[in-house]
């Protein structure tokens, strides 16, 4: 027999992966400001293998529209450029043999308005996670009950689970509202 505590942890875990996976999406969703995230899916080719840039080059943002590049070997420079260029980031990098500049450019409204549609989706899908841990919860503790559970402590469990539930929906709303607030901020 499983404990009530047992279950609502791991329910808990999954909602917990479920709002990880939102920041991380909402992260390299560009919203008119540098953010060195932005580059954390193009990958270079550095002594045969595939690394994120900021293994080959130190990455930051000297101010809020643009990210700046160093590569430690200037060996990397073509390949760095070549490996943005290829991306779907959709913004050409300046080199001037010295350091790799990516200014970013400000959002139209058309594009703003696509890009707060594609958090709506995101923040569903993580919505959807956490309604599933919900669910799978309350199918562990219906499944406890035939294994010598008291109804007593299944329904209140379920209740239990509920209001963790309720708080990681609020949390990803929150997460939802700021960067829409982000997006749309001009």
């Amino acid at each position: 027999m499983r404990e009530v505590k047992e279950i609502l942890d791991e329910a808990q875990e999954q909602m917990d992966m479920a709002v990880i996976y939102l920041e991380e999406a909402l992260a390299h969703i560009r919203a008119g400001k540098a953010d060195i995230r932005l580059l954390d899916g193009i990958r270079v080719n550095s002594y045969g293998s595939m690394v994120p840039i900021n293994n080959v080059a130190a990455v930051t943002t000297p101010d809020a529209r643009s990210i700046a590049i160093k590569p430690w070997e200037k060996t990397m420079f073509r390949v760095i450029e070549k490996a943005i260029i290829d991306s779907s980031l959709g913004i050409m990098p300046e080199n001037n043999g010295e350091i790799i500049r990516i200014g970013i450019p400000p959002l139209t409204e058309e594009r703003r308005k696509q890009l707060a549609k594609q958090c709506k989706n995101e923040g569903e899908t993580s919505k959807v996670s956490v309604r599933n841990a919900r669910r799978d919860g309350i199918d562990a503790l219906k499944k406890s009950v035939k294994d010598g559970l008291s109804e007593d402590a299944q329904k209140g469990g379920e209740e239990k689970l509920q209001k963790i539930h309720d708080k990681y929906i609020k949390q990803i709303d929150e997460m939802l509202a700021k960067k829409d607030k982000e997006i749309m901020t001009v």
